[in-house]
């Protein structure tokens, strides 16, 4: 990837694309297109072909999705499937439209079927049904991969397919409605403690297995894929590292100084039993992530304290 090309990041208000759009900078990168939804929205095939008209991006990474954890994903199926669909057909359409370079399109460890063997290997993918809480986000996420397979193999437009596993970090939403499982949990332990709550309930049993990623390391992974990788095969981005969802909210809970009984909701879903990926793939092209998962937790309580000090809205 050329670094001094128009690059454009989609969703560059959001976790990932903001990740991307400091690391692009810390680059040398000086002409980043990092639009607002204002600018551009992705939902809207003639704007975007009016966008891409007026920039001629080089390259883009196709960050922009509807996002959220399982309440929000069981609330609105439609929504997460519909949405994102629609935003990535006409990415890709107008990528193609106006020749870009290279692009990158971010997957999700949900695309693995629901009893996929562990760890997940990119080779599992379709080879059972997804995990029916986030089945919605799940197939629109397949939906892209397939699409970047179709448009190298039929027209040879490159775009490279990072699957990362959980991303929590630094621009995460704290909000219960949208948040994921890392983020809520820090909200409830950090106001627990505040508010010197005698108890904070927890979805599900605690059992389910989840691996984590900090935003910044995702960041880092994406910009190493789209310089040295130059086809649509989908690679797994993580730690190799998973832990009980019980195990990481007694990690949150004593990061946060909360003192008070953990109590587990088991009428709600965990969700997929567990999601571990296989990062061989990965390793073996030389990139590893450097943010241990008890530093993230550290730096991301100490982020929603400076919200809650600052009267931020969540």
């Amino acid at each position: 990837m050329d670094i001094t090309s128009r690059i454009l990041v989609t969703g560059s208000t959001g976790m990932v694309g903001s990740a991307v759009v400091r690391a692009l900078l810390k680059r040398g990168a000086d002409q980043v297109l990092a639009p607002s939804r204002a600018e551009l929205d992705l939902s809207d095939k003639a704007g975007v072909r009016a966008y891409f008209a007026a920039h001629r991006p080089e390259y883009v990474f196709m960050v922009a999705a509807k996002v959220g954890g399982i309440a929000a994903n069981v609330a609105d199926p439609v929504g997460f499937l519909a949405e994102n669909v629609q935003m990535q057909l006409n990415l890709f359409a107008a990528c193609f439209e106006y020749q870009t370079r290279k692009n990158l399109f971010l997957g999700s460890s949900c695309v693995y079927p629901r009893d996929c063997p562990q760890p997940m290997k990119e080779e599992y993918l379709l080879t059972g049904p997804p995990e029916p809480t986030n089945e919605g986000y799940a197939l629109a996420k397949i939906m892209g991969l397939k699409l970047a397979r179709y448009y190298y193999d039929q027209h040879g437009m490159v775009t490279i397919c990072p699957m990362p596993c959980n991303i929590y970090g630094t621009q995460d939403h704290f909000d219960f409605k949208n948040s994921h499982v890392l983020s809520a949990l820090v909200r409830r332990f950090v106001e627990g403690q505040d508010e010197a709550q005698p108890q904070v309930v927890v979805w599900g049993t605690g059992t389910a297995r989840r691996e984590f990623i900090h935003v910044e390391d995702v960041a880092e992974a994406l910009l190493f894929l789209m310089e040295h990788e130059n086809k649509p095969d989908i690679i797994n981005v993580g730690t190799g590292v998973d832990v009980t969802i019980r195990q990481l909210a007694e990690l949150i809970a004593a990061e946060a100084g909360y003192t008070g009984e953990i109590v587990w909701d088991d009428t709600k879903p965990d969700g997929m039993p567990r999601k571990c990926l296989d990062i061989s793939r990965l390793s073996s092209r030389g990139f590893e992530p450097r943010i241990q998962l008890i530093e993230g937790i550290k730096r991301t309580v100490d982020e929603f304290r400076n919200l809650r000090c600052q009267g931020a809205a969540l």
